[in-house]
């Protein structure tokens, strides 16, 4: 039940090239940073990602996007990445966007294990092009298939040696779904715990979804755009 590894790169070591792979994160909050940099040090190529945005240009997933390792993007917002935005308008990568709740529920769907969902977002759009479509009492709804990713990385803030996780605030945001969905989930966390140490209360992922997890260092929790108010 011991689920821990010496680190990012142990914990990445079996991420090939082409694989699906999910990325929790909202902009640069809750990004698996340790887990990014080891893939860019791996040098694994042609991923599939799927992640709410793109990160930056120098940091997140725009990393691996300037060594150009990412073959597509399955992301619901990708604004901030100039790296991003040429590489799209050249066709080195293959873009699909998707609405914003559409991403998370298609996670949601993979981790219960249902095969698709019905949403009413994107009826009558581009989004729903090709798709199937089907009326309940009067309202069409698009066909929307869950997602299938061979692996999910997630950052948590505290975490325990059987895989039980803890997110801190905004930090939450899409890695407990996401955490759920991959078939194989790798966990960084800043603070690594005993077993039983955590309050079972708190816990927002059950560590049964966790395979690997590791103490992460070096975070610097960068923020896209800074704004302050004037005194």
């Amino acid at each position: 039940m011991n689920k821990v590894v010496a680190g990012p790169d142990v914990a990445v070591a079996d991420i090939t090239d082409g694989v699906t792979l999910m990325l929790g994160g909202f902009g640069l909050c809750g990004i698996p940073e340790n887990c990014i940099a080891a893939l860019v040090r791996k040098k694994v190529n042609d991923l599939t990602c799927i992640s709410n945005n793109a990160g930056v240009d120098d940091f997140g997933i725009g990393l691996l996007l300037q060594q150009r390792q990412v073959k597509k993007m399955i992301s619901s917002y990708v604004g901030e990445n100039a790296t991003f935005e040429r590489q799209l308008l050249s066709g080195e990568l293959a873009v699909e966007l998707i609405p914003q709740g559409t991403l998370a529920t298609r996670c949601l769907a993979a981790g219960y294990g249902m095969p698709a969902i019905y949403t009413p977002a994107g009826v009558g759009t581009e989004v729903g092009i090709g798709k199937e479509l089907r009326n309940f009492d009067g309202k069409e709804y698009l066909l929307e298939m869950a997602f299938a990713a061979d692996f999910a990385i997630v950052k948590a803030w505290k975490g325990d040696t059987m895989g039980n996780l803890i997110y801190r605030a905004t930090a939450r945001n899409f890695n407990p779904l996401m955490a759920m969905a991959g078939k194989i989930t790798i966990a960084e966390v800043e603070e690594l715990v005993p077993a039983g140490e955590l309050d079972p209360d708190a816990i927002h992922t059950p560590g049964i979804y966790v395979h690997r997890i590791f103490e992460g260092s070096g975070y610097e929790k960068r923020i896209e755009q800074r704004t302050t108010r004037r005194d």
